[in-house]
């Protein structure tokens, strides 16, 4: 039996919305959030017959209260999808969406379905980042982890150590472009059109409607960049301008088997070639995706020079610069998150792969003289996730 070729048909994602009380998200819950993205995958693809879904994957990172009970299966259930459609739940913390994509891409290449439905939910809001986690005391005591391996943050500021060049000021102008870059692809209406609006309510203010990003900050300066504190270290590098945002969002894709899409007059737009996921030190883990890349290009013959798009998730700006100069890569190289990326969009944990992988897709149809695209992320706990796709 050989493995068929694996295609992405379409995603969509929520708007992401900032955690908190006064975030759009608020009081909305996290399995409404994705199965209004499942029901606008469904929508928009009327030839893709509902009991053809053969799994429905969902990720979240923290998996309880409403982003628990086997999400995938619940939201599919919810969703309205057949109830002979099975699904499931997946964790890789921020590489949680990406792990469901690429889990599905070989149930499909196998041919034990031929089309699945792949995403991400996190509502930081309501379910902070390791909330009910008991972490093992052996991490600290037998230093198995350095205990600032547990916080983000820190080893954000661990990387800044490590590579010394990558300097405070580096990070702020990245993070700054990023804000630009975002508010430039919003104005020429490139991020909108995979944005599906969200009903919200809130007890105070009655029902409204989410259709845009609420994090992004376009009126951003250098000079407000400085300014902000350094809560992981005192003196440090790392602040909430430089970093992504603690948010809500949701988001999903579809995916086939490329024959099958023929079959059906499902638009492919892009193809799967690879994935890699490889782990490093968790006191740094946002260094992963070097080895990951490395790994993918290396096991296809290929280098960065033949990579035309790169989608790299910025939890934080020293992570996404440590990539670029691994690779000898200009921070403002335009192959590199051409519409800006998670610093100003956000980043709601277990659902950003698909994000990039949507924008992804958006790009090939922009460069057609590009054949090879690549997602690629930083995850909690000292890995990285890469993912390589091609021009269908």
């Amino acid at each position: 039996m050989r493995a068929r070729d694996v295609v992405f048909v379409d995603g969509v994602r929520t708007p992401f919305g900032k955690s908190g009380p006064k975030g759009i998200y608020a009081e909305t819950r996290a399995d409404d959030m994705i199965v209004r993205v499942i029901r606008e995958l469904m929508r928009r693809n009327p030839d893709l017959p509902p009991e053809r879904v053969g799994e429905v994957a969902v990720a979240a990172t923290t998996q309880i209260g409403d982003q628990g009970l086997t999400i995938g299966r619940s939201a599919a259930l919810l969703a309205g999808l057949p109830v002979s459609v099975p699904g499931y739940a997946i964790d890789r913390m921020c590489a949680g969406a990406m792990t469901a994509v690429t889990t599905v891409a070989g149930t499909v290449a196998l041919g034990a379905a031929d089309i699945a439905i792949a995403g991400g939910v996190e509502h930081m809001g309501r379910h902070p980042m390791g909330e009910g986690v008991d972490p093992n005391p052996r991490f600290v005591s037998e230093h198995i982890v350095d205990e600032s391996a547990l916080f983000m943050g820190m080893t954000a500021e661990n990387l800044h150590d490590r590579f010394p060049t990558i300097t405070k000021e580096r990070a702020d102008a990245y993070a700054l472009a990023s804000q630009q870059k975002v508010a430039a692809a919003y104005a020429a209406g490139q991020i909108q059109p995979d944005l599906v609006p969200m009903a919200v309510r809130t007890a105070e203010l009655g029902w409204g409607w989410a259709s845009v990003d609420e994090p992004p900050r376009p009126e951003t300066t250098l000079e407000g960049l400085r300014s902000l504190k350094t809560p992981f270290r005192p003196h440090g590098r790392v602040t909430a301008g430089n970093s992504s945002g603690i948010n809500d969002g949701a988001t999903g894709c579809i995916i086939s088997a490329e024959e099958v899409a023929e079959q059906l007059g499902l638009t492919a737009k892009m193809r799967l070639v690879d994935f890699s996921f490889a782990g490093v030190e968790p006191e740094v883990m946002g260094v992963g995706p070097v080895p990951a890349t490395e790994k993918l290009l290396a096991r296809n013959n290929l280098t960065m020079d033949d990579i035309g798009l790169i989608e790299i998730n910025e939890a934080f700006a020293v992570q996404v610069l440590a990539f670029l100069d691994h690779f000898k890569i200009d921070a403002d190289d335009p192959r590199v998150n051409p519409w800006g990326g998670a610093i100003a969009l956000g980043h709601p944990l277990a659902s950003s792969g698909v994000r990039l992988m949507i924008q992804l897709a958006a790009q090939f149809a922009e460069h057609p003289e590009v054949r090879y695209g690549m997602a690629t992320m930083c995850v909690g706990m000292g890995m990285g996730g890469t993912v390589l796709w091609e021009r269908v």
